[in-house]
């Protein structure tokens, strides 16, 4: 199992993330980062198999996977 890390405050909420993640395990986050933007954050209870398509597809390097 792999461990992701989102930097919310450089997401923009681009939700490019969000259609590569064959697991779901990524939503937009009820809560506004210092830019006044909803992030991407990872579902809690969620699995990631460590395959970085969403940190690949990441134009602001704000995902960061580590297996």
């Amino acid at each position: 199992m792999a461990v992701i890390k989102i930097k919310e405050n450089y997401c923009k909420g681009c939700l490019l993330c969000l259609p590569v993640c064959h697991n779901n395990s990524l939503v937009v986050s009820t809560t506004i980062n210092e830019q006044g933007l909803h992030p991407i954050v990872f579902k809690e209870g969620s699995v990631c198999d460590g395959c970085k398509k969403c940190a690949i597809m990441c134009p602001d390097v704000a995902i960061e996977i580590y297996t």
